[in-house]
This record gives C-alpha cells, structure tokens and sequence, in this order.
C-alpha cells in the first residue's frame, strides 16, 4: 500500500482524473484511451497507459479496474443499518456482526448512540428481516434498518491536480451501438459474465477477449454486453477505482439531515449536483431514535476541507429551509470494521432465468 502523500507523477495524475468513468469498451481499449491523453497533452502510448495503470493497482492507489457493477440492478436488494454497540463490548458485537456473510460493509462512526454501521445484502429483500432478527438475538441490540427510498447520486469521483483536473474525460460512445434489452432478469451467460467482472477486467491489452476465454464466448459478445449494461445501468461506470485512501482523501463524512418532507425530492438533485458529493439518497426516520431522512456522504484530503465541504451542503440546504443547528449531524468513520463488497452471486444465480 503507498502512503498517501505518495508523490504520483503527471501521468499517474491524468489516469487517475481521467478514467474513473468512461473508459472505452472496445476490444483494444487502451489504444484510444492513449489517444485521447495524447489530445490532452499528456504522451503516452497503449501500451505504457496499460503498464502503468496495472503499477497503480499493484500499488494500491486503485482499488481496482473494470466495470462497476450496480448490485441493484443485478438482483436482489442490500439496506443500510445503523446498531448501538456498548463501548464494553464493541469488539465482541462487531465480530458477531461481521459473521454474518450478508453484512459487506461495516464501520465504526462518532455517533452518541448509534455507533455501528453496516450494509446487508441479500438475494430477496424478505431475508432481511430474518438476518437482522438473527444480530439482534446474538447480540441483544436493536437494529434500524434504513433502506433506501431514493437514489438521487451514486458517483464517487476523487480528482487530482494534474491533468485532465476536471475528470471530463468520456470514451464510453466508443465501441458497438446497442439497445437495453429491457429484461430484468439475466440470462446464465450475462449472470457468468457479471460474476467473472466483479472483481475488476484483467490489466492487459485485451481485457474483454480475456474475459471472453474465461468465459469460453466471443470478444464481440463480451464487449457488446458490457457496452449494454453500461447503458441499462447494471454497470455504473467503466474505468479506474480509485483507493481514495491512498490518494490522500482520508475523511470520509456522512452528513445526514431532517429534511421536510414536502421539499426533500427537489432539494436532493441540488446537493447530487455537488461534485464533492460522492453519494446521495432518502432513507427513513426512526421515530425517537434517529430524525434524519437525508444522506449526503462527503470526503476530504483535510479535516478543513471536509469541514468546508459539509458548510456547502448546509449552505444549499438553506436556500430551500431554515437548517437549524438540530437538523443535522455529521458521523465520520474511525474504523473500518469489515469491507468485503456486495457478494453477488447468490443475488445474480436469484435473478437468472
């Protein structure tokens, strides 16, 4: 892992802005993406841009490259949960939680009461309830499930002085036209092809032709395919996804907010439009336990930037409501407690035909 104030160089900067989206799907996808950073003044060939973004993963500045699948789209349904763990036994409840397969993410967060934060995923929602009913047993603490109400934003871009700085940078057009399918159930080849992709494209010259050996199909079909779930939105985007961690953007804030609720649907595409918001949804109240009804997730390179970006979000907040100082909270993370990322196969073998 590189530190993270590792000094990356002019190209490593423009990878990084450049490619956290859009990257194209076409069988030798790194010869235009090489093109287009040559037209932005950066020289690189194919084959270096390759070499070097297989470095950044080998280094830790990329959490991985490939496609990012959208999990909802698969199949199934992940929630996000908040739990008080008593700080006497935070350790003992956090390993009863993290033993559960369909908790993926859990963290700690500076909270008063709800300490503990963690996302389930399953491959029917009426699981749910019987895997929080289960924590609840083994740990004698309530759980409140927050699903999700509206997506109004999921984009994490962390952008770089450099080239490229704006992150503008879209190849996506490139490659096959294509059509949603409308389907929403997959078939067993897209279910293999989601599962073989979920970990990242493989870092060569010909990624899709090496998925399609994997996966004994065509190149064509590899390609096409993934161009068309770009499209449907079962991949978010394709490209590089940053260690924010590694490039220096280590406070990770939740602000969550009372929003009314007779406003909350046009106030939530202002704060998405933030380019520093990295997520954005409406989740439910718990009467008495939690008043927020808004997340807006936020990260910064300092805790001045953090701070500054989150006064932002209540500074657009206010030109739709008087936000008072009880409207809202910030949790930031101090410790990660599991990340193993969404596990999709018994949610996509649920959602194939």
């Amino acid at each position: 892992m590189i530190q993270a104030d590792a000094d990356l160089s002019r190209l490593d900067r423009a990878i990084v802005n450049a490619f956290q989206g859009g990257f194209p799907v076409v069988e030798r996808p790194f010869e235009p993406a090489a093109a287009a950073l040559r037209e932005r003044g950066v020289d690189v060939t194919a084959t270096q841009l390759c070499e070097r973004v297989k470095t950044l993963d080998e280094d830790g500045v990329l959490s991985r490259f490939g496609a990012l699948v959208n999990a909802e789209e698969i199949g199934g349904t992940a929630t996000l949960v908040a739990m008080h763990a008593p700080p006497e036994r935070f350790d003992e409840v956090a390993e009863q939680v993290n033993a559960h397969r369909e908790v993926a993410h859990n963290y700690e967060r500076e909270h008063p009461h709800l300490n503990m934060w963690f996302v389930v995923s399953v491959a029917a929602e009426s699981r749910v309830d019987d895997v929080l009913g289960n924590i609840e047993a083994e740990t004698g603490q309530e759980t409140y499930n927050m699903p999700k109400r509206h997506e109004f934003h999921v984009g994490a871009k962390f952008l770089l002085d450099g080239p490229v700085a704006d992150g503008d940078l879209d190849l996506s057009r490139l490659g096959p036209d294509v059509e949603p399918s409308g389907a929403q159930t997959l078939t067993p080849a897209e279910r293999d092809l989601v599962l073989e992709i979920q970990g990242g494209l493989p870092i060569t010259e010909t990624p899709y032709a090496d998925i399609a050996d994997a996966l004994d199909q065509e190149t064509a079909w590899v390609v096409e395919t993934i161009k068309r779930f770009n499209e449907e939105g079962k991949v978010r985007r394709v490209g590089v996804i940053p260690n924010h961690y590694a490039l220096g953007y280590s406070e990770n804030g939740m602000t969550v907010w009372n929003v009314p609720d007779d406003i909350v649907m046009e106030v939530g595409p202002e704060i998405a439009s933030l380019d520093f918001v990295t997520h954005c949804y409406r989740r439910p109240r718990h009467e008495g336990v939690w008043p927020y009804n808004f997340f807006a997730m936020t990260h910064g390179r300092s805790e001045e930037e953090s701070e500054a970006r989150i006064e932002r979000v209540r500074d657009v907040m206010s030109d739709y409501w008087t936000v008072g100082d009880d409207d809202w909270d910030t949790l930031f993370s101090t410790r990660i407690l599991k990340k193993t990322g969404i596990r999709l196969d018994e949610r996509a073998d649920a959602n194939t035909e």
